[in-house]
């Protein structure tokens, strides 16, 4: 049977600056999954989008189109309201940890279909693997069980779930298209709304540890995927959020579950706690006016997290890898700690084994990055300020490497007696940049 079009006359036009008509965008995503459209094609239609943009409708049936490619889940089995958060990645960021069963204690079930890390940012699922014997993968009886009984689920999409976007996230991957605005949104959108939460918040992160550097970036993203959430019926809002500091005080897998638990068990560090909070409490809109800070605080979060951690064969209460090598980085001098750049500590918990160069690696549960200090803390010479876990020794020296040029410390302020020494859980400034939606 001939085809309708041909990819070269629909790359040419993407090329040319025109609009995609929705037959032809319709067209070139089932036709690429089906393997008509090759893999040249599709990246040389990458390479258009990344240089002349789509319409905001354009953009919205491109999207429609990667979610037909597969199936949208009915999560009405649910018996309750329904919402998902999405981070958009950065360093130490745990927040789906206790966020979900909180959501969940709540009274609004939570599908969170996660990821892995690649590069300096974490993934979900790598944390909870740490846990022993809890596994990701959920077949879709038992994702639809746990909904409804637990609440809660954190677990990897299945197949069926937009494959267009898994072939064309790949692509993207290897031929630099990965930074197109119009390509990360609807990559994220179309396996959020194929996912069937009647609402969803995104977390977009900005700064030096996020994809996106600068709040104009990170906004112009947000408001395309708030946008796509709401052409498709999904109730969509997004907040900006600093990842110029790691979030918390730990980057790496099993040291931010054991951070999570801290928080779900009500204690925890505040940027961690406010972020938690401010999320859940976008999430929960729709119920009521309950305070989800009630739940860490009277233990009904920890026991959604336990039943959430049980129903996927994990052992809450089983202890947590450590890692067999440790190494501490002290201050030089003493001052005030004034930065402690994200991506510096993000590539060094890469460095020691808590991520990954490819899809395929595999990472350490043991391994991270603690931090003993943040910024707006005073430091005396010779204070703890990073301690450093790996399995294996000899990759110190490159993550040590990588904290190089990664803070500062002002020695420049008053007599080291007269300065403030704030909460040692001190929340960054501005942690919260702006809502939208």
């Amino acid at each position: 049977m001939s085809e309708p079009f041909d990819a070269v006359d629909v790359i040419r036009a993407k090329r040319d600056g025109h609009r995609l008509t929705d037959a032809q965008l319709d067209w070139i995503i089932d036709a690429y999954v089906r393997g008509v459209v090759a893999e040249e094609q599709m990246a040389a239609l990458a390479m258009a989008i990344l240089f002349n943009g789509m319409r905001e409708d354009e953009l919205a049936r491109w999207t429609a189109a990667m979610i037909a490619s597969g199936e949208r889940l009915d999560l009405s089995c649910a018996g309750r309201p329904t919402a998902d958060k999405h981070s958009t990645g950065g360093v130490g960021d745990k927040i789906t940890l206790p966020l979900a069963p909180l959501v969940a204690a709540c009274g609004v079930a939570v599908p969170q279909l996660s990821g892995r890390g690649l590069g300096h940012t974490g993934g979900t699922l790598d944390k909870l693997e740490s846990i022993p014997g809890w596994r990701a993968s959920l077949s879709a009886a038992e994702f639809m069980t746990q909904l409804r009984e637990v609440g809660a689920v954190v677990c990897a999409a299945g197949p069926g779930l937009a494959p267009a976007d898994r072939k064309l996230y790949a692509l993207r991957d290897v031929t630099g298209t990965v930074e197109s605005i119009p390509l990360i949104a609807s990559s994220i959108m179309s396996k959020k709304i194929a996912e069937g939460s009647a609402s969803l918040v995104l977390d977009v992160k900005v700064g030096t540890g996020a994809f996106m550097k600068t709040v104009p970036d990170a906004r112009r993203l947000a408001e395309t995927m708030v946008a796509l959430g709401t052409a498709h019926g999904v109730r969509t809002v997004a907040l900006l959020t600093d990842m110029s500091t790691p979030l918390g005080r730990t980057a790496g897998n099993a040291l931010e579950v054991a951070e999570s638990l801290e928080v779900l068990g009500g204690g925890g560090p505040a940027d961690v706690v406010e972020l938690t909070l401010v999320l859940a409490r976008e999430m929960l809109a729709d119920v009521g006016d309950a305070d989800p800070a009630d739940a860490l605080t009277d233990g009904r979060a920890m026991d959604v997290w336990r039943a959430m951690i049980r129903a996927q064969g994990g052992d809450p209460l089983a202890p947590l890898p450590l890692a067999r090598e440790r190494h501490v980085l002290t201050a030089p001098v003493a001052g005030v700690l004034t930065r402690l750049d994200a991506y510096a500590v993000g590539v060094a918990a890469w460095r020691l084994g808590a991520g990954r160069a490819r899809q395929q690696d595999r990472v350490s549960a043991a391994a991270g990055v603690v931090l003993l200090a943040k910024p707006g803390e005073a430091v005396r010479v010779g204070q703890p300020l990073l301690e450093l876990h790996t399995e294996d020794e000899s990759r110190f020296a490159r993550a040590l490497d990588a904290l190089a040029d990664g803070y500062d410390i002002s020695v420049s302020e008053v007599r080291a007696t007269d300065i403030r020494v704030p909460d040692p859980g001190l929340t960054p400034p501005r942690l919260i940049i702006d809502r939208i939606g």
